[in-house]
This record gives structure tokens, C-alpha cells and sequence, in this order.
């Protein structure tokens, strides 16, 4: 199978079942929201030295390959969630573990420290924009309110081990200073 097929040369993509929209449609913006989340996930997969964070990020790639895939079958009515139903849950029981062992936030922080912080942080950071772009999808199209609800807690998780990694390493969450936008 060759990877070009030269029918998007026009401005136009196929969607699940075979509907072609324009690449400006709100369902290709949040596929590819949701294939750059994907592609930051795995980088930040490749820093993860920890297995257990690795099998939680990995997990986390295949969730939203499957979320890609619910929205590219929207438009033909609505579309099931591909996500477990206790996938949030699972979410929100790594983001208390994950958490335990972190002291207390009593300023903003800062993305960075260790180079692993730093990429879960720019993940969070991209499943954020995703979740904004699946929002749009959902003022035109039927999606399951889960997808929103994975999206959301998934971000949540991203900080508490960009933390976790930072915290893990000795290293100091870089706190924001109100004023200090020269570098003083």
C-alpha cells in the first residue's frame, strides 16, 4: 500500500466510511489535534524510564487513536464511545496515586525542570488544544460525553506526573513570579 494517494491534493480528506469534507472541517482540525497529542504522548513515552509510566502513557497513545477514530465517524449520527466505560475512573484513580507522594502546589508553576517534565508538559499542554478542538466537533456533531471527560482528566494527569517527574528526580518545579517576565 502506498502512503500517497494523491486524492487530498485539493483540500479535501475522507473521514470513517468514506465522506469527503474539507481538510478545514472541524472533525479533521480535531483528528489531528488528537494525533498531535499522540505524537507528544510519545515523546514523552521515550523519556519515561519508569515502566509504569510508560504502560500509562502507551495506554493513554491507544485511548485517543480510538477518540481520532470516534470523531472521524461522526456525521452519521451518533457515535458510541470507543473508550471503556471506566476509562475516566481509571484516570482519576492514576492521577490520586500519581499525586500522593507530591507536596502540596502553593504558588503557579512553570513547565520544565527535568527534560521527562518538561515533554508532559508540552502533552498537556497539546491535550488541552485537542480538547478545545473536540468541543467544536461536539457543537456540530454527536460524540459521546466521555470523550470530553477523558480529555479533561487526561490533561489533569499529564501535570501531576510532569510533578511526579520533577519531584522524582530532586529537581524543583520552576514557580511563575508575578513581575518577572525579564528573566529577573
Amino acid at each position: 500500500m502506498r502512503i500517497y494517494t494523491r486524492k487530498g491534493d485539493r483540500g479535501r480528506t475522507a473521514l470513517r466510511g468514506g465522506i469527503r469534507v474539507p481538510k478545514t472541517d472541524v472533525r479533521v482540525e480535531a483528528c489531528g489535534a488528537c494525533d498531535e497529542l499522540n505524537a507528544a504522548l510519545g515523546l514523552a513515552r521515550t523519556c519515561a524510564d519508569d515502566p509504569e509510566l510508560a504502560a500509562l502513557l502507551h495506554g493513554a497513545q491507544s485511548a485517543i487513536f480510538a477518540i481520532g477514530a470516534d470523531i472521524a465517524a461522526t456525521g452519521r449520527g451518533p457515535v458510541a464511545s470507543s473508550l471503556s466505560d471506566s476509562a475516566v475512573g481509571e484516570l482519576e484513580r492514576a492521577i490520586d496515586a500519581w499525586e500522593a507522594p507530591l507536596p502540596p502546589l502553593t504558588n503557579f508553576i512553570l513547565p520544565g525542570g527535568t527534560l521527562l517534565a518538561a515533554h508532559l508538559h508540552v502533552a498537556r499542554a497539546v491535550c488541552r488544544r485537542a480538547e478545545r478542538a473536540v468541543v467544536a466537533v461536539t457543537r456540530h456533531h454527536d460524540l459521546s460525553a466521555q470523550t470530553l471527560m477523558y480529555l479533561n482528566r487526561l490533561s489533569d494527569l499529564l501535570f501531576v506526573l510532569a510533578r511526579w517527574a520533577n519531584h522524582r528526580s530532586g529537581v524543583a518545579d520552576p514557580v511563575w513570579h508575578a513581575g518577572a517576565q525579564s528573566g529577573d
